[in-house]
């Protein structure tokens, strides 16, 4: 099967008004575009289907039949490039914000990057978190404890947002009694964990995710600590670390070394 009769297949398989590409036969002489149509259908259904397991909030919010025709869209123009489907959908958020019927529900695009990265800390490997002897390690470490380099576990990841995506998030858990007690125009930052076999989604002040961000960027934790404090003048250092740990999601927190003079 030659490179251009493939290509013209993945392209017949997602673009429902082109024709059948050029040589193709059925076994039994039948009409190939009607097989053509049938398969066409079912790939699309397939991947589909497949992102409303990964975005079940965002199909929640704007109703099924909304959803599949938003989501076959998005399939046709960005089709999957691996096997795993499970992975299929990074761009589905930039789409959805960029989707004209979906304008008026500006937190949508946000609730979908919340939901893929529940998927991608899902599918994070194992770290051990920092054992109690490093933690003994740095916090004596002195008038150097500023330059503490923290580790975080390759689940993590921090979600500002403009709306409130956690709240919206944890109404449709049946975490909140009332979803119509919901501001979405109230903004949030979300952390995503994974602690053990759950992903967590839990509310961070301003100063916190501020400060994940950049220590997450390799910022020393004097640094990171003060960016916090500039943009949250309530941030709680020790509280935010407790949080973390009580989690295990800080892997290693050491001094960087300094080189022999």
């Amino acid at each position: 099967m030659s490179a251009g009769f493939q290509a013209d297949w993945a392209a017949a398989l997602l673009t429902p008004d082109l024709a059948c590409p050029p040589g193709l036969r059925a076994w039994n002489g039948s009409d190939p575009g009607q097989r053509l149509a049938v398969y066409r259908n079912n790939v699309v259904g397939s991947l589909v289907g497949a992102l409303a397991d990964t975005f079940p909030v965002v199909r929640q919010l704007v109703g099924d039949e909304f959803f599949g025709a938003m989501a076959a869209l998005f399939v046709r123009q960005a089709p999957p490039r691996s096997p795993v489907l499970a992975h299929y959908g990074g761009e589905f958020p930039a789409f959805v914000d960029s989707f004209e019927p979906a304008r008026s529900l500006a937190y949508l695009g946000d609730m979908a990057r919340l939901e893929f990265a529940r998927v991608v800390a899902f599918h994070a490997a194992d770290v051990a978190p920092a054992t109690d002897t490093a933690w003994g390690l740095a916090l004596g470490s002195g008038e150097r404890i500023t330059e503490l380099a923290l580790g975080w576990h390759p689940s993590l990841s921090v979600l500002r947002s403009a709306s409130a995506v956690v709240s919206l998030w944890a109404a449709h858990q049946g975490q909140d009694d009332d979803l119509a007690a919901v501001d979405p125009a109230l903004a949030e930052n979300a952390l995503v964990l994974r602690d053990g076999l759950d992903v967590l989604v839990r509310p961070l002040t301003t100063g916190a995710a501020e400060f994940l961000i950049a220590s997450g960027r390799g910022v020393c934790l004097g640094q990171a600590a003060a960016l916090a404090a500039q943009a949250d003048p309530d941030f709680d250092l020790a509280a935010t670390l407790t949080l973390a740990r009580s989690h295990g999601a800080l892997t290693s927190i050491e001094l960087p070394r300094r080189d022999c003079r």
